[in-house]
């Protein structure tokens, strides 16, 4: 006895919304996750050996909302201020690498900046005490 089998798939839709939402959901935490992922990585590799881990930090509903890089700045050493400037221009190079600095980014920049200019005063301190006056 051959016979017809009527099928029906019953969509509830409280379902379909609750999917749309999740998958709403999961591509922000994604495009979040990306584009704070790049800038943090910026940092990072511009600043080498000074910089940390990246960290990313999620809100309650585990969106990703910002992050951050550890970068060690660089103290005044009166006795190799070219140190201290060549470790300031890393830290500035980190700052500045992402394409969208933060407010936060150019905090890091003048703090490193006015480390840089120290220890290039120091530098430049007895430049011109030790000239040779049997020239």
């Amino acid at each position: 006895m051959a016979g017809i089998n009527l099928f029906y798939n019953f969509t509830n839709p409280f379902e379909k919304q609750k999917e749309q939402r999740q998958a709403q959901k999961d591509a922000l935490i994604k495009k979040n996750y990306d584009e704070i992922y790049a800038h943090e990585l910026a940092h990072k590799s511009a600043g080498g050996s000074l910089a940390g881990s990246i960290v990313i930090e999620k809100n309650a509903d585990g969106i990703p909302v910002g992050g951050h890089v550890n970068i060690k700045m660089p103290s005044l050493d009166p006795n190799n201020p070219q140190k201290t400037i060549d470790e300031a221009n890393t830290v500035i190079r980190s700052a500045m690498a992402p394409v969208d600095p933060s407010s936060q980014d150019f905090k890091v920049k003048a703090q490193a900046e006015n480390i840089k200019m120290q220890a290039q005063a120091v530098k430049n301190k007895g430049v011109g005490e030790k000239l040779d006056y049997s020239a």
